[in-house]
């Protein structure tokens, strides 16, 4: 697992329409692709022992997108928006605007935007928050100098946002056509009368020319959003999906039922906890540098991201989860772990992410590990080569971390040392965060736990699901959402986990076929149009990529692995056990509840690390503990001889 989540212009939307609804956007929409670095389109599941019956999961779908094509052409205007004119000049706004005063003039929209709270409050029937938004502007406007300071935030007044579209959804008004809107975004037929109404309820309006400061100021509480945004929509293999799963969530009306129908899973509910993983400090990504090399297998060129110590000193090259990106929450997480004792930090995207499937892979199916780590070692000898002509004499000791997958490459890195190809990079050390040891056991539970919504009767599942869903848009709407544990049975979080994974892999199969259309797909692959495919897609399982897409793509290239075990064999870290025993520099840090581990799969670790090199902690699910106080300690206590010598003073 690994992820991370926001959407782009959903958030001008929000802003125009709300004025302060920003900061209630980012830390949910961060969790909701945290789960896993993508979040997209829901679809229909028809794989596993009942995928020609009608006893299947049916997973609710978005609103309806007639118009997907135009509306993935506005999407691209937008991110163009976005990137090229916003972004940019944000840098040069923030320098001259001091941060105070950016927080004043968004304290200001908040202000004068109330009569939009008020009226829709009272039309919603929703009488205590009409009180609390009526308290709330009594104070800022008073006692916070005209409305430039929140007073009443100080002071524990709640918050009470509501627009008119959330009022037609109120009065019974189901959306029924998802639509992209130029500059401000995703909505739908409700919401976008609803957005027009808002700008009607807005004093500013019928004042010229003040009714321009609503541009401003949205552009102001932007600035200090869009670096997230940008970095957000570009690790996902396909943000317009993202944005319309969340802007579909956001829009729900109904409230969840909360009662849980059978016990909690602790495993899943803490691997749940992974989406909640990031920097400690935000300002770190403003350190980050972006560069690219030229990759030699396959002529195309790979980015990379980077921070470096202003002195020479020891660098961890990071290595994300399954289908992550090298921006993602736990990879900077990771970053900044490294980065804050000393060591410069290098990330590069999973292997199984567009991003290095389309610039590294010298495969166009990912899914052979002896390929695939090669190419991963090829990456970071160019990522390293490029590094040191960058910034020579500043690269001292060499670390390769690795979390989940990436973690998996790691030890297939190190078990290669041995082999001596010299001119690829080594290293003085390998840490190995939450590996799996066996690939075909770890799918297998991932393609049961997505599965698991199948204990419930076929009758119920649905509504169940649509539930699970209503849920997750409780915390994205509700600004002081529930505290405590996550309100999610065994059975929901098991899914959850099982979902996003299954997200990951529909990315993978799109990207591979794309690239290398092995007719297996009935859809066209068309960039503009991508429901149908991507329904499709959602029938398959990773045991079926594995059978139907890896085992014939290698055996047209005379890798068999048809053979009883082969595949098996190929994707088991006991196969490089020799190799991996006799390297004195592998660290390994593990769960033993992680449901990727098998008990003889722990047992084996056990067995071949020794005592001091291998770290199991109780609880922590897969990657749920990534940020704990005591797996950070052990982290930094794996990398402590690598660390650079304080200079003595003179």
């Amino acid at each position: 697992m690994s992820t991370e989540s926001d959407t782009s212009l959903q958030m001008m939307y929000s802003l125009k329409r709300t004025g302060t609804k920003t900061a209630g956007w980012v830390r949910p929409l961060i969790a909701a692709v945290a789960l896993h670095g993508t979040v997209g389109q829901a679809a229909p599941d028809t794989t596993g022992p009942v995928a020609n019956g009608k006893d299947r999961i049916i997973v609710p779908t978005p609103v309806p997108d007639p118009i997907e094509g135009v509306n993935r052409s506005l999407w691209a205007v937008n991110e163009a928006i976005l990137k090229d004119f916003v972004n940019p000049s944000s840098k040069v706004y923030r320098a001259v605007v001091p941060k105070p005063l950016r927080t004043a003039i968004g304290n200001l929209s908040s202000t004068i935007s109330f009569p939009s709270r008020l009226a829709n409050n009272l039309l919603q029937g929703r009488w205590k928050g009409a009180g609390y938004e009526t308290t709330r502007f009594l104070v800022n406007s008073s006692l916070g100098l005209g409305g430039l300071s929140d007073v009443a935030s100080e002071l524990k007044i709640p918050r009470s946002p509501a627009d008119f579209g959330q009022t037609f959804g109120k009065w019974g008004w189901k959306p029924g056509v998802y639509l992209m809107l130029p500059v401000f975004g995703p909505s739908n037929e409700r919401d976008a009368v609803g957005l027009a109404a808002d700008s009607a309820s807005s004093p500013l309006t019928y004042f010229s020319p003040y009714s321009y400061t609503t541009y401003g100021i949205t552009y102001n509480i932007l600035t200090d959003k869009v670096g997230d945004l940008v970095r957000l929509s570009d690790s996902q293999a396909d943000p317009y999906s993202t944005v319309r799963f969340v802007s579909t969530l956001s829009s729900a009306q109904r409230k969840p039922n909360l009662e849980l129908d059978g016990e909690r899973d602790v495993v899943s509910l803490e691997t749940l906890g992974a989406a909640f993983n990031g920097p400690r400090h935000p300002e770190f990504f403003e350190k980050m540098r972006t560069q690219s090399v030229s990759i030699p297998g396959t002529g195309h060129r790979l980015k990379f991201s980077y921070w470096l110590q202003p002195k020479a000193a020891p660098v961890a090259y990071i290595v994300p989860g399954l289908g992550s990106h090298r921006l993602s929450g736990q990879s900077a997480a990771l970053a900044e772990t490294v980065y804050d004792q000393g060591f410069s930090a290098v990330i590069i995207t999973s292997a199984f992410h567009p991003e290095f499937m389309e610039h590294a892979s010298t495969t166009a199916v990912p899914g052979y590990l002896p390929v695939d780590g090669h190419d991963v070692h090829v990456a970071l000898t160019e990522v390293h080569q490029r590094l040191s002509q960058l910034h020579p004499n500043r690269m001292e000791k060499r670390v390769l971390m690795g979390y989940s997958m990436g973690a998996f490459h790691t030890l297939y890195v190190a078990s290669q040392r041995q082999a001596g190809e010299k001119p690829l990079i080594g290293f003085d050390r390998y840490v190995a965060i939450d590996t799996p040891v066996r690939l075909v056991h770890g799918i297998a539970q991932l393609d049961g736990f997505y599965q698991a919504p199948m204990a419930w009767p076929s009758a119920e599942r649905t509504l169940r699901l649509e539930n699970t869903f209503l849920k997750i848009a409780m915390y994205l709407n509700d600004p002081n959402p529930p505290s405590g544990p996550l309100p999610f049975s065994g059975v929901e979080s098991k899914f959850l986990v099982g979902y996003a994974f299954r997200l990951t892999l529909r990315d993978l199969i799109y990207s591979t076929q794309v690239r290398n259309n092995q007719g297996i797909l009935k859809q066209p692959l068309g960039s503009l149009h991508r429901d149908p495919v991507y329904e499709e897609i959602f029938q398959f399982s990773y045991r079926d990529y594995l059978d139907r897409f890896v085992i014939p793509y290698y055996q047209k290239r005379g890798v068999d692995l048809t053979a009883p075990g082969a595949l098996e064999k190929s994707s088991d870290l006991r196969t490089y056990a020799g190799a991996l025993a006799q390297n004195d520099d592998i660290r390994v840090l593990v769960n033993q509840n992680d449901f990727l581990l098998a008990p003889e799969d722990l047992e084996w670790l056990r067995a071949t690390l020794p005592a001091n090199h291998l770290t199991v902690f109780e609880h922590g699910g897969h990657l749920g503990n990534l940020g704990a106080p005591e797996v950070q300690k052990q982290i930094v206590a794996d990398l402590a001889d690598l660390k650079p010598v304080p200079a003595v003073a003179k």
